[in-house]
């Protein structure tokens, strides 16, 4: 297959900075869209891979799944894109399209496994995916979406991921304006779990540990923080929530928010892998039939929905554009939670 280089920021090592190299991308097949890279977010998915925090991750791993940016050429086949069309890819460039899962539009289920935009099998060059930490990536044309004209484009980029992880959740479990609905975190994920579940018309609950976070929650739509080291103010919201949507990207103790949650209630993880400490305490669930859950991203047709909702109601992230060649400091940055509440690299840079 003929192909092209282009330049990109990855990593060559777990413990080696982000920098500078170059990798192949392919030349456009029938069906493909090969898209100029305007805006990428950065993710805790990027450091998690970058420093093989999950294990698996094969290098050189150059990451960034929150890709916004300009068609610069189309396969044959392409019906959906053409050249000078504003055009996203999230997390997912491929999957078998086969199973039933893949079949239901729930492509992020790929029973065979889904081919992630980064650190996943490129079945066309035979090595790993590389992510949009560079200059263009080309996409089959079915995992590409279409961004409103509406929304600020490097405000988008996140919804791409951040976004889409919060959405499905609250799609899935059918919020709507009778619903109640708690966020757990206030970073990346959880202010656009706020935002989304506002546009929904839920009644919105921030819990934090952290009192300074009220007036930023309530500015983004909540309706109303509850302290959760507080046992007064647990005391208060206990039985009261439909869903809640836990962001946390690390371990912590979810038999706290359970109690917290209505008769059916679930509280759903998005934030964090691994496994819980302490283990779970299945009495509140069993006395009122709730559940703890797990969410992953969306599919293609879900995140063209989440997409269309925010043009319509134009929601977008809180951003902080950074250049390429700053991702490292902001890699730490991200870990101390000093970001509100995205990350979003202007791809000019790499031009620099």
């Amino acid at each position: 297959m003929e192909k092209f280089t282009v330049k990109a920021y990855g990593t060559q090592a777990p413990d080696a900075a982000i920098a500078q190299l170059s990798i192949d991308r392919r030349t456009v097949t029938a069906n493909d869209v090969e898209i100029e890279i305007l805006y990428c977010g950065v993710c805790h998915s990027d450091l998690h891979t970058a420093r093989n925090d999950w294990g698996g991750t094969i290098y050189p791993a150059v990451p960034g799944h929150e890709i916004v940016g300009r068609v610069s050429s189309v396969g044959s086949g392409v019906t959906k894109f053409k050249v000078g069309d504003i055009a996203a890819v999230g997390c997912l460039v491929d999957s078998c399209r086969e199973c039933e899962q893949c079949k239901n539009d729930l492509e992020q289920y790929c029973i065979p496994g889904f081919t992630g935009t980064y650190n996943g099998k490129d079945k066309h060059l035979n090595q790993q995916t590389f992510g949009g930490y560079s200059e263009k990536v080309v996409v089959d044309q079915h995992f590409v979406l279409k961004v409103p004209k509406n929304l600020d484009l490097a405000a988008a980029a996140p919804l791409l991921c951040a976004g889409i992880t919060t959405w499905s959740p609250l799609k899935h479990w059918k919020v709507g304006k009778d619903s109640k609905v708690a966020v757990v975190g206030l970073g990346g994920l959880g202010h656009m779990a706020i935002k989304l579940a506002k546009g929904l018309g839920a009644h919105v609950t921030l819990f934090s540990r952290s009192p300074e976070k009220e007036k930023d929650a309530l500015e983004l739509g909540a309706d109303q923080v509850i302290i959760s080291t507080s046992e007064s103010q647990m005391a208060e919201v206990g039985g009261k929530f439909d869903l809640i949507i836990d962001t946390v990207p690390y371990v912590h103790d979810v038999n706290h928010y359970i109690p917290t949650l209505n008769i059916n209630g679930t509280i759903v993880l998005v934030g964090y892998l691994g496994d819980l400490n302490p283990m779970l305490n299945t009495v509140p669930m069993i006395l009122g039939r709730k559940s703890v859950a797990g969410s992953v991203i969306g599919g293609i047709a879900e995140t063209q929905e989440l997409l269309d909702f925010c043009g319509e109601h134009n929601i977008v992230s809180d951003i902080e554009i950074i250049k390429m060649q700053d991702i490292n400091e902001a890699y730490e940055r991200m870990l101390k939670s000093d970001v509100r509440y995205r990350f979003v690299i202007d791809m000019a840079s790499l031009k620099n």
